[in-house]
C-alpha cells in the first residue's frame, strides 16, 4: 500500500497525523508544499473528488487575509481558487493523505486507523 500524506511540516494537525501513522505501523511518504510545488491537476483531481470547500483551508490566516474581491474571485471560479492554492499552500487543508485512490482531507483518526487493515 503506497501512502502520501501532503502538508507542511510546522503544523500542529500535520504533527498528529504523522504521529498516528507512525503509531500503526505505516509507511508514508511525506509531501511538504513548502520544499516542493503542488502542481495544478493534482488539485483539480482532488476538488472533482471532494470539492473545493473540502480542500480549501477557508479558516486558516492566509485566506483570511485575502482582499474581499479575491475571496469573491476564488468562491466563484474554481481556477481562480485552484492558482491561487498552487501559489499559497497554506489555503490548502492539512492534512490530505493519498492511499490507493482514497482522499483523506484533514486529521481524521477513523480514516487513519481503517488505513491499517
Amino acid at each position: 500500500m503506497s501512502i502520501t500524506i501532503y502538508g507542511i511540516k510546522n503544523c500542529s494537525t500535520m504533527k498528529k497525523a504523522f504521529d498516528k501513522l507512525t503509531a500503526l505501523g505505516l509507511e508514508y511518504e511525506f509531501f511538504d508544499y513548502k520544499k516542493q510545488a503542488i502542481n495544478k491537476p493534482t488539485l483539480a483531481h482532488w476538488v472533482e473528488t471532494v470539492g473545493i470547500d473540502k480542500i480549501m483551508n477557508s479558516k486558516g490566516t492566509t485566506y483570511r487575509k485575502l482582499s474581499d474581491a479575491q475571496k469573491a474571485q476564488i468562491k466563484q471560479d474554481v481556477d481562480a481558487a485552484l492558482d491561487m492554492m498552487v501559489a499559497k499552500p497554506s489555503m490548502i487543508k492539512r492534512p490530505i493523505v493519498v492511499s490507493n485512490n482514497e482522499l483523506i482531507i484533514g486529521f481524521d483518526e477513523t480514516a487513519f486507523e481503517k488505513l491499517g487493515m
